[in-house]
C-alpha cells in the first residue's frame, strides 16, 4: 500500500494531509482528529469520484483523472468549483474553481515529493507533499481537496467571528 504525507499550508494555518492508496482508492484525512476532513477517493478506468467530509459538512468529488489531466467538480453542480490541472513531466499547473474568481495551482514532482503553491502570493497556501507511490494526479488532487477544505474552514471562522462581534 502506498502512503500521501505532508501539509497545504503553514505551520498556524494548515492542515496535514494523510492517505492510503491501494491502486484505486485513496482513504485518509485531511487536517486533524478534530479538525479536520475524511478523504474518500476511488480511481476507476480514468473516473474519478468520492466525498471529503462527512455528509453534512463536505463535498463530492467526481470527474475524469488520466496521467496527463485531472478534471473533477468539487462540490455539487450550483455550489462547486471545478479543478483543471495539466501534467506535464515534473509540471501540474492549472485552475482551481474558475477563471476569474479561481486560484492558481502550480506544482513540481521533485523525485517523491510533490511541492509548490496554490493560490496566489498573499492568498494562497503552499504545498508539500510525500508521495510514497500514490500517483502524482491523485495527490494533486487530494492537495486541491485540503486547500478547498481549509479555504472552506477559515471562511466559516471568519463569518462565525463577525456574527459574534460587538455593534
Amino acid at each position: 500500500m502506498a502512503n500521501l504525507n505532508g501539509r497545504i499550508g503553514g505551520i498556524t494555518q494548515g492542515y496535514d494531509l494523510h492517505g492510503d492508496w491501494n491502486g484505486e482508492r485513496l482513504s485518509g484525512r485531511i487536517g486533524g482528529r478534530f479538525e479536520g476532513k475524511d478523504i474518500h477517493l476511488t480511481l476507476r478506468g480514468g473516473d474519478i469520484d468520492g466525498r471529503i467530509g462527512g455528509h453534512f459538512a463536505g463535498f463530492d468529488a467526481d470527474g475524469d483523472v488520466t496521467p496527463e489531466r485531472v478534471d473533477v467538480r468539487l462540490g455539487g453542480r450550483i455550489d462547486g468549483d471545478d479543478v483543471h490541472l495539466s501534467i506535464q513531466g515534473d509540471r501540474v499547473e492549472g485552475r482551481y474553481s474558475g477563471r476569474i474568481a479561481g486560484k492558481d495551482v502550480r506544482l513540481t514532482v521533485d523525485g517523491d515529493s510533490l511541492h509548490g503553491r496554490i493560490g496566489g502570493v498573499v492568498d494562497g497556501k503552499d504545498v508539500h507533499l510525500e508521495l510514497g507511490g500514490v500517483p502524482v494526479e491523485v495527490a494533486a488532487l487530494a492537495a486541491v481537496c485540503a486547500y478547498k477544505a481549509l479555504e472552506d474552514e477559515q471562511a466559516s471562522d471568519a463569518a462565525a467571528a463577525a456574527s459574534h462581534s460587538p455593534s
